[in-house]
């Protein structure tokens, strides 16, 4: 099976300090970038957090402070990757929830300003869990046959998720090899931030996906709970979704 792409399509994986998209970095990033003619191209790098790797994450992927401490820090090398995904469409495993989000958000850190929105993003994750269910590992040995040794390690688990969308793509006649309908297929909701935090409803209006507001248009909460701005700006949400509530406000200031 080879992929149906219009654009260069960059499978990638991160190993970080944790699981929280707001605070914690990449320690690890392997991207491998698959072109329309089938060519391939990858890079692994290890990246100086800039912070205390924790025991829990060390034992997950095996990266210790030590193991970084001379490695180069996300800024360092942010502009060098920036410009190796300029103009590709994204896919990885649990990318839309996890790798996107964090991804975005050290770039804000950097200050390299690159518009992910423009994107398309394939996550393999949601096609296997629609479909089967399982983890990368179980997804692995269920569409490729063999057994993901190194699982965890970034370079392995980017490979993998590259071979699985191949074995999916061959395995369901309804998937279309196109990375059009796959980012569709493989997106829960239609997202203003990467973080979801706010979506668009089915008439294409931003609406909140979180707490009081919840399926309220964010324009309208905006117009009618003012502090409201203010408590998410000072609060514990990311980067992109602080940067994305900001350009509606200011749209809706403009416009009126």
């Amino acid at each position: 099976m080879k992929l149906n792409l219009k654009n260069p399509l960059v499978f990638f994986d991160l190993e970080t300090t944790g699981t929280n998209i707001n605070l914690d970095r990449i320690v690890e990033i392997c991207y491998l970038k698959v072109f329309p003619n089938g060519n391939e191209e990858s890079n692994t790098m290890r990246i100086n957090p800039e912070m205390h790797i924790p025991e829990e994450a060390s034992a997950v992927h095996g990266i210790y402070d030590e193991d970084v401490k001379n490695c180069p820090t996300f800024k360092d090398v942010a502009r060098s990757i920036a410009t190796s995904i300029t103009g590709c469409d994204l896919a990885g495993f649990n990318s839309n929830r996890f790798d996107i989000p964090v991804l975005a958000e050290e770039f804000l850190r950097a200050g390299v300003d690159i518009d992910l929105s423009r994107r398309k993003f394939v996550d393999v994750q949601v096609i296997f869990h629609k479909m089967e269910q399982r983890t990368l590992s179980a997804a692995y040995k269920f569409y490729c046959g063999k057994n993901l040794e190194d699982a965890h390690s970034a370079e392995a688990d980017t490979r993998a998720t590259y071979e699985v969308l191949m074995a999916q793509l061959d395995r369901y006649p309804d998937l279309q090899n196109d990375i059009s309908f796959l980012a569709d297929y493989s997106s829960f909701n239609k997202n203003v931030d990467f973080a979801g935090r706010m979506v668009y409803d089915d008439k294409g209006v931003e609406i909140f996906n979180f707490g009081k507001y919840k399926g309220l248009s964010v324009a309208e909460v905006l117009k009618r709970d003012p502090g409201y701005y203010g408590w998410i700006q000072s609060s514990d949400f990311t980067l992109n979704t602080k940067a994305m509530l900001t350009k509606i406000r200011l749209r809706e200031l403009t416009n009126k």
